[in-house]
């Protein structure tokens, strides 16, 4: 099994049903690390040295957080901001994320057909994860999966099943 970091970042987890029963799967297997961002760092002190040197051990990311006012949570972005490293893109450099496997687990409490050109907010998640995106393909990521769960602070036990099971299904391919 491929060594996989987890990098979650939820503000408000204790509201989120779904995201809780998601982040139980890595929990329970020993090739996955979960590291929650909003524990790790809640005073928003990044120890960027020391997340770079961590990156270099993992053979896939995952990166899974809520959308927040339309984008990241502010300690992802920060995060992402401080610990990328424009030095990777230099001829020589190791670049940590290069040709890696990413999969990214979106969380929202809107509506699938609200995340549209002609929805109420007339923007997709992706274009509103842009940042994230583009950053990952900056550093020669393989973004393999973007998996959005919509209306998620309304979903039965069953369909948060039913979603962790095709999330683990995608990792295990």
């Amino acid at each position: 099994m491929k060594k996989t970091l987890v990098v979650f970042a939820h503000p408000y987890l204790e509201h989120s049903n779904s995201n809780v029963e998601l982040i139980n799967f890595y929990v329970r297997h020993q090739h996955y690390t979960l590291r929650d961002l909003y524990e790790e760092y809640p005073d928003f002190h990044i120890a960027a040295f020391r997340e770079r040197k961590r990156l270099k051990n993992y053979d896939r990311f995952v990166f899974q957080f809520p959308l927040i006012w339309f984008g990241m949570p502010p300690l992802l972005r920060l995060w992402i901001d401080e610990v990328f490293d424009r030095d990777w893109l230099k001829e020589g450099e190791h670049n940590p994320l290069e040709g890696k496997e990413v999969y990214i687990l979106v969380t929202t409490g809107g509506k699938e057909r609200s995340f549209s050109k002609t929805g109420t907010y007339q923007y997709t998640v992706e274009e509103l994860i842009s940042g994230l995106i583009v950053s990952l393909k900056v550093f020669k990521a393989d973004i393999r999966h973007i998996k959005i769960v919509y209306e998620a602070n309304k979903l039965s036990k069953k369909d948060i099943i039913i979603h962790k099971k095709e999330f683990t299904e995608l990792l295990n391919q």
